[in-house]
Formats: C-alpha cells, sequence, structure tokens
C-alpha cells in the first residue's frame, strides 16, 4: 500500500483571532461604530478593537482565567461586547454568549451548567445580575462593562471593564490555539425542556464566517456599511461579528435600542447598506417607514431569518423600499447558517412571479451544509417541492452532540432540525412548519406556516399565527389566531373569505380568534405551544356540528388529538 503523498503547505490554524488580526491589519481604519448604554455614539477602528481585545485577554488571564474556561456575556450589541467575543476566545477561553430576555431561572440554569468562570454585562441587566448572583455560586465575579463613572449602584460586588482594562498595555501576542479548540457556547431558548448548549470551536467559527461571506450567502464586503439587528447574544448575531472582519466591512452596533425609529435614524446616519434581522424587528422598521412617510437612502438588501419571513414583508421591501431580502433558514446548532435564498443567473431568467416564489422559500444551501428530508421510515424524499419530510442535516459548522450531554442527537450522521420542509427541483429549501407544530387533518399535512402568510397579507393583520385544534371527525383542523393592525377591525368571516383561491379550501382555517398580542421566545419566534395551551378548549365550529355525526368521539382532546 502506498503512503499517501501530503501537500507541502503552511499549517496555519484556523482560529478566532486571525480574524481580527486580519482587520486591524488589512482594514484597521475602518470603523466600528456603536450606540452605547450611555446614550451617546462611539467610534473606533478595527486596529483600536484588536488593541482592546488584547488587554480584555490579559485582564482575564490577571484574574486567572485559563483556556478553556467560560465568560460569559449579557450584552447588547456594542463595541465592549465585541471585544470580548475576540478578547476571550482569543486567548482559549471561550465566550459563553446568553440570552438576557431568558427567564431568570433559566438563566440560572444556564450560568451554573457551564460554569462560568465570569460574567461581563450591561449596566441595563445590573437588576437581573442581582437575582442571578445568589443563585449562581460558582461564578467568581460579575463584570459591569462601564467606566467607574457609571458602575450602577448593586447589592452584588461588581468588578469595573474599563477600570480591568486600564491596568493592562495591549502588548500581547495572540497564542497559536489548535483549532479545534472550542471558542463560543450558546444555549437554545430551551422553549421544551432545560436549554441545551452548541459548543463551537474555532475551526467550525471561521469557516461558518467563510461561509456566510460568500456571494450567494451574505455576500459581504469592504464596500458595505453592515448593522447587526439580530443580537449578539443569539447564536453570534448570525455570524456577522465574524464575517465583517474577515472581509472588513463597517459595523454599526445599535445597542439596546431596537424600535423602528431608532434604527432608521442610525442607518441613515452611518449610511448602512446592509442588515440583518428576525421579522418581528422589521415588522416594526416598517410600520415607522409607512407612518413617517420616509424611506431609506443607503440600505441595499437585508438577510431575514430566525423565522420564516411572511411574502408580504418580502414583497413590501422590495416593492416599497427596494430593499433586496435575502430569506435565510439556520439553527443554534448549526453556528447557526444553513441555507440562503439566492437566484442562480438560469433562475434569474424566469418570470418575475417565479422569482418571487423562489426567493420566498429559505433558499440553497451554502458550501459547508448539506441536507435532505426523510421521511418516517428514515428513508430519504424525493426534491419535488412536494415531498414533506423531516430535514437533516450535516457539515463542518454542524455540533455532533450537545455540551455536557451524553446522548449523541445524530441520526446516521446527520442532525434532525425538527423541522419539516420540501425540497424542489432547484434544490430550494421551504420549511412548511416545525415537526411540534404542522397539523394533521383527516390524515393529510397542512402547513400553519403557509396559512400564516396568506393572513399577514391582509391589510387588517399585524400578525397571525395557526395553531392545531382537535376535531372529533378530523383529528385537528387550523385555528389563525390574529392580532390586528392599528385603525383596522377585520372580522373573521372577512379573513376567512381571503383566503379563497390562495390554498387548498381544506387548509383554510376552520375558527379565528383576536388577541391583543402573540407570545414570542425571548429570540423573537412564536411560542406557539403556549398558543396551543391557551386554546386547548377552544371548540372549533366544524367541530359541534360533527360531533353530532360522530357521537362516540370525545369533543375534549388535546392538540393532537388525545382525549383528555
Amino acid at each position: 500500500m502506498t503512503t499517501p503523498l501530503l501537500g507541502q503547505m503552511m499549517d496555519v490554524p484556523l482560529t478566532v483571532s486571525s480574524l481580527l488580526a486580519h482587520a486591524a491589519r488589512h482594514f484597521g481604519s475602518t470603523e466600528i461604530v456603536s450606540r452605547r448604554i450611555e446614550g451617546d455614539l462611539h467610534r473606533y477602528t478595527y486596529r483600536d478593537c484588536e488593541q482592546r481585545a488584547k488587554q480584555l485577554a490579559q485582564a482575564l488571564i490577571a484574574l486567572g482565567v485559563e483556556a478553556g474556561e467560560r465568560v460569559a456575556t449579557l450584552a447588547w450589541n456594542g463595541y465592549r461586547h465585541l471585544e470580548a467575543y475576540y478578547g476571550t476566545a482569543g486567548f482559549g477561553a471561550v465566550c459563553h454568549t446568553i440570552n438576557p430576555r431568558l427567564f431568570p431561572d433559566q438563566i440560572a440554569y444556564i450560568v451554573n451548567h457551564a460554569d462560568d468562570a465570569y460574567v461581563l454585562f450591561d449596566t441595563t441587566f445590573a437588576a437581573l445580575v442581582d437575582t442571578l448572583a445568589p443563585q449562581c455560586p460558582k461564578v467568581r465575579g460579575w463584570i459591569a462593562l462601564c467606566d467607574e463613572a457609571h458602575l450602577p449602584s448593586m447589592q452584588t460586588p461588581v468588578l469595573c471593564y474599563e477600570t480591568l482594562m486600564a491596568a493592562q498595555d495591549g502588548h500581547f501576542a495572540w497564542p497559536a490555539l489548535d483549532e479545534r479548540q472550542a471558542s463560543y457556547l450558546c444555549y437554545t431558548s430551551g422553549t421544551t425542556g432545560n436549554p441545551k448548549g452548541a459548543l463551537y470551536s474555532h475551526r467550525s467559527t471561521v469557516l461558518h464566517a467563510l461561509g456566510a461571506s460568500l456571494p450567494d450567502a451574505m455576500c459581504l464586503s469592504a464596500r458595505d456599511s453592515v448593522l447587526p439587528v439580530v443580537p449578539m447574544f443569539h447564536v453570534n448575531a448570525w455570524g456577522i461579528p465574524h464575517a465583517a472582519p474577515l472581509t472588513g466591512a463597517k459595523i454599526v452596533l445599535p445597542g439596546k435600542d431596537l424600535d423602528g425609529k431608532s434604527l432608521y435614524e442610525l442607518m441613515e446616519r452611518e449610511r448602512v447598506t446592509y442588515s440583518a434581522g428576525v421579522p418581528t424587528v422589521w415588522l416594526g422598521l416598517l410600520n415607522y417607514l409607512r407612518e413617517a412617510g420616509v424611506k431609506f437612502s443607503s440600505l441595499e438588501r437585508t438577510v431575514i431569518g430566525g423565522s420564516a419571513c411572511p411574502p408580504a414583508m418580502l414583497r413590501t421591501f422590495e416593492d416599497d423600499y427596494g430593499v433586496q431580502v435575502i430569506h435565510a433558514w439556520g439553527m443554534t446548532e448549526m453556528s447557526p447558517l444553513g441555507t440562503l435564498s439566492k437566484l442562480t443567473w438560469e433562475q434569474s431568467q424566469r418570470p418575475v412571479a417565479e422569482q418571487r416564489k423562489l426567493l420566498e422559500k429559505q433558499g440553497h444551501t451554502i458550501y459547508g451544509v448539506d441536507m435532505k428530508i426523510v421521511g418516517e421510515d428514515g428513508r430519504e424524499l424525493p426534491w419535488d417541492g412536494v415531498a414533506f419530510g423531516d430535514l437533516h442535516v450535516r457539515g463542518p459548522w454542524v455540533i455532533d452532540r450537545y455540551f455536557r450531554k451524553d446522548d449523541a442527537p445524530l441520526v446516521d450522521g446527520w442532525f434532525p432540525t425538527g423541522d419539516v420542509a420540501t425540497i424542489d427541483r432547484d434544490s430550494f429549501l421551504h420549511i412548511t412548519d416545525r415537526s411540534k407544530d404542522v397539523i394533521k387533518s383527516g390524515g393529510e399535512w397542512i402547513s400553519s406556516i403557509d396559512v400564516e402568510n396568506v393572513a399577514i397579507a391582509h391589510p387588517g393583520v399585524a400578525e397571525a399565527a395557526c395553531i392545531a385544534c382537535a376535531h372529533p371527525k378530523w383529528t385537528e383542523r387550523p385555528l389563525l389566531v390574529v392580532v390586528k393592525r392599528a385603525g383596522h377591525e377585520p372580522t373573521r368571516e372577512e379573513l376567512l373569505a381571503f383566503y379563497d383561491g390562495k390554498v387548498a379550501k381544506w387548509w383554510i382555517p376552520d375558527d379565528v380568534v383576536f388577541v391583543d398580542e402573540l407570545p414570542h421566545t425571548a429570540t423573537g419566534k412564536l411560542q406557539k405551544l403556549k398558543l396551543r395551551d391557551r386554546f386547548r378548549d377552544h371548540v372549533l365550529p366544524s367541530a359541534l356540528d360533527d360531533a353530532r355525526d360522530c357521537p362516540l368521539t370525545p369533543l375534549a382532546a388535546d392538540a393532537r388529538g388525545n382525549p383528555v
């Protein structure tokens, strides 16, 4: 047997610090602009950022933090949070971003499960830290991301970030780490049990940044001014804090104020060309634009993900404001990017209506991610745009297990996402539901997302959710839950009639209920579990009629048709 011939190339590890070092060396004067908690705008450069990230590394080492230990953050999108990204992972510790919107008990669980050594926090979370500290006895210190003048009055003894930084000179060489060493830790939202940790490596983080920057992915460049609305505590802001320095893009960080007016004014002031966020945030921005009668002067494109982008929102951005929408899909366990919706040359030659139908889907995988859909028997289903199946993925930035969990989630080497999807002949992914949210009526599947998208296109609807309700004949039927748009009073009958010709007749909801607001997770996704619990006893009008025809079928059942 012959010995394989090895390539004669330099062995340079793919480390997180190399991204910032590259930006500081080759795009050193490019700006990073932050709206601070203190209320003003902070400006500095990639060169300044690397210098301060090195000071933070020195400060943490002086505090006794060792390679592999976790340093957590409870912070908004700002320059100090960016420094924490690189100052911790850069010397071999793990940057653990925590979602401050979770319940305090969940956050305490996460901090304790991760065994965090220190927690860096924005001063807006001072009261939260006072709640958490007694529940997290193993945390060695809580560090307020401010200077001495802005230290909050707290019950918990805290360290001052700027004081720690001032004691260091920044003369620090990033160590050559093993690229498979852990870099970042991010926990899932925990809507179905305790949150689970996804532990990324330096290698996976850098490869994800490269994949995200490709032309048919986020297509970031040094000509962009990018504003990540998606929080840095949520799956590393979809990789933008790594892809931006890789490409030399200007970064604009919005801080805590994510209302439509604040975002619009910051975008205009900093000539933002590119942004990324979840549909709920863009809904607020579009409402502000409409009410204020203003338009964008620089914004060219935005990535929308986190949950499905309603086609009506996509059309509004593109038709009314000239902003290209890039529909994306991914998840915490995937670092998070999986697919983005971009047309090929051939697809761009098709009729506009057909192009739009494609762009409404979650799109094509980027290099680094493979996908398939499987049936209940585990066999792969055809890519015909019709067959529904459970979506499985694999790739170098997809986890193979959860942090500190013994049971491996993989199925034959693939990660089961929990999403139900179709894949068409163009290889475009279309997420039709979460597996727990799909509605099965009379043995046939109904996509709750497609039902919601029709409702959201109605001018009187601000937001909508579709859930399963128990039915004595069909097992489940769709119930539409609607938040009315201000100044509009759509009726049940009007909304149901709106579905005519837009979906199959048997997909049309059996009933509509109106609510003041819909429950969302801490990352902006609809909490359908809460809606199902709230409307568990809701009796559909059709159920009353069919119950008379099926007297032996219990009318009272849970949302999966089980008698209660």
